[in-house]
């Protein structure tokens, strides 16, 4: 029993040890210090698998192990839902915030997270384990989904709607090279919009005013595999913080006018 209690004491005190737990919230920490050693082997175990797991399948485990909680945490959070939902329906986006919805817009970030760890391995669980014990980083839930529905209205928008959208901003130069550009260069790279032609006069015509033609699923493929998790997180957040940051009107921006272009 004495040396079960020096073990134990032993390991709390360690510096290394105290480092690392007090990186913990405060209820963890005590949890933590107090687990018999059975427990702690356990604890390591599951550490060990999963930082020994592909990102990929990471995502896949913290989906399961932890989603259901956090939609029931997301959706007490009624102020910043009724928020975004009130953005959403400025925009002329209808995407209802359902259990369902946010259940899959969890488990999305975790996959884009997933994808951006190829670029940035040592941020992926971080950021994971963030959106679990930290309630700022859960209301990163709501800034990701209102930059990614945005995104993929623009991502289903024309060239020339792209060139009214940019007209209305305050900084044209930033959205161009941060938004349009990417989700331009996305379109040619899928061949969803192909420029041929471009000095003749009605080739250029037709792929400007051309409205892509993609599928809600392969919309979202494009999303994510053009914007990282930060991007989109930014872009929402931006407009929570400022709404004036992103300038919008509907009937102007798809306003049917295709021979405007050319006079």
């Amino acid at each position: 029993m004495t040396q079960r209690k020096s073990r134990k004491d032993s390991i709390a005190s360690s510096p290394i040890a105290e480092g690392i737990l007090a990186k913990l919230p405060l209820e963890a920490q005590k949890w933590a210090e107090s687990l018999p050693w059975e427990q702690r082997r356990y604890v390591l175990s599951l550490c060990h698998l999963i930082c020994a797991t592909p990102p990929e399948k990471q995502a896949e485990f913290l989906d399961d192990y932890t989603a259901d909680g956090l939609v029931s945490r997301v959706l007490q959070d009624r102020d910043n839902k009724e928020r975004v939902k009130g953005y959403l329906n400025g925009f002329h986006i209808h995407t209802e915030l359902s259990e369902l919805v946010l259940r899959n817009y969890i488990r999305q970030f975790y996959i884009h997270s997933a994808q951006d760890a190829h670029r940035q391995p040592d941020l992926y669980l971080e950021s994971a384990l963030k959106l679990v014990t930290n309630i700022e980083e859960r209301n990163n839930v709501f800034n990701y989904i209102l930059g990614f529905e945005l995104l993929k209205m623009m991502f289903r928008m024309s060239w020339w709607e792209h060139e009214k959208l940019y007209r209305l901003q305050r900084n044209q130069e930033a959205f161009i090279k941060t938004y349009i550009k990417p989700i331009q260069r996305a379109h040619e790279i899928n061949g969803i919009i192909v420029p041929r032609d471009i000095d003749v006069f009605f080739a250029k015509r037709d792929h400007f005013i051309q409205k892509p033609k993609v599928s809600d699923r392969k919309l979202i493929e494009l999303v994510m595999a053009t914007f990282t998790t930060d991007v989109v997180t930014n872009f929402g957040f931006s407009i929570i913080r400022h709404l004036k940051s992103f300038c919008f009107d509907y009937e102007y921006v798809f306003e049917p006018e295709p021979e405007a272009i050319f006079q």
